[in-house]
């Protein structure tokens, strides 16, 4: 992995991934200032196969924008532009790209599409993993629970692409990913707050329910962090989906764990809309149903493990990706 990408990305996110940036975003406005600037240091092209950077410098970067809460479809953005190949950008390389689901395979309408108001072109994502592409003629603007914009888009000239790569399994892991690093943001502002807010004469993290309710939360970040990297090590590989499976549903357990206890400790501060902190529990709320919720992921890992038989479960468990 390359650290310069992740740093240098985390500079621009830090910079621009401000509160009124967030808001203004909420309320529809598309941080035009934050994806230019992601563009003129090439983020745009980092996915495409010929760029340098490896599928996990991808990951990397994504992790990063979930503990700034980037509002961009940046994961969709970079993966369509890689499986668009040489005419994502239709001559603009700066053209805005994203990714949504078909309504059914074969189907004009795609549904759940990130910023598809704004977007040149769609890729769409079947159920069976196939990859097409098409152009927006209608939009019908949609927000999910975090008011991220999922837009329904009907589209014409459809084609497939010939990307062979699993699709659902890489648009599941930028979630695990930015769900990863916005967990280890909402870690931070717990730790932060349980430190200035005083009660009884002394800081409430001096508590032990207060420790407490933060140790766990450290711990289950902690894992998920972990089921996020175990996941990325795993790409190329046979067992890669399988992986996948298991950071989703490690990481969207996690996510409730972690935004119901960060929340306690914040009290009625954290559910002010002024505060920051929900601008990363919602979207961890948003992003644990998205590309697949828990119930679907450990019902393929299970399917999966299954069909290897009882005398291989042991050694697929055992066997490092």
């Amino acid at each position: 992995m390359d650290q310069v990408l992740a740093d240098a990305a985390e500079r621009i996110f830090r910079d621009q991934c401000t509160k009124t940036t967030l808001d203004a975003a909420e309320d529809g406005e598309f941080p035009e200032r934050l994806w230019q600037l992601l563009c003129e240091n090439g983020f745009q092209l980092m996915a495409m196969p010929d760029s340098g950077a490896e599928l996990a410098d991808l990951f990397a970067v994504l992790r990063v924008a979930g503990r700034f809460a980037v509002p961009l479809p940046l994961a969709e953005a970079l993966l369509a532009n890689r499986w668009l190949g040489e005419e994502f950008g239709g001559g603009e390389t700066n053209a805005l790209n994203t990714v949504g689901l078909m309504a059914e395979n074969g189907s004009s309408r795609w549904l759940g599409v990130p910023w598809g108001r704004a977007a040149r072109r769609i890729v769409g994502v079947a159920d069976d993993g196939g990859v097409f592409a098409g152009t927006p003629v209608a939009v019908n603007e949609a927000v999910n629970l975090a008011g991220e914009p999922r837009d329904q888009v009907e589209v014409q000239d459809v084609r497939p692409l010939p990307y062979a790569e699993p699709a659902p399994a890489l648009l599941a892991l930028a979630r695990v990913a930015q769900s990863a690093g916005a967990l280890e943001r909402v870690l931070e502002l717990g730790i932060g707050y349980a430190q200035e807010r005083e009660q009884f004469g002394r800081p409430i993290a001096r508590f032990q329910a207060v420790q407490h309710l933060l140790a766990m939360v450290a711990a289950e970040v902690a894992a998920a962090g972990r089921a996020s990297d175990a996941a990325v090590a795993a790409i190329g590989s046979e067992r890669f989906t399988l992986e996948v499976a298991a950071a989703k549903s490690r990481v969207g357990e996690s996510v409730g764990l972690v935004a119901e206890a960060v929340h306690q400790v914040h009290g009625a501060m954290g559910f002010t809309y002024e505060h920051q902190l929900h601008h990363f529990t919602r979207r961890l709320w948003a992003w644990r149903d998205e590309c697949g919720s828990e119930a679907h992921w450990q019902a393929l890992l299970g399917r999966r493990l299954c069909a290897l038989g009882a005398d291989q479960v042991w050694d697929f468990l055992a066997t490092s990706s």
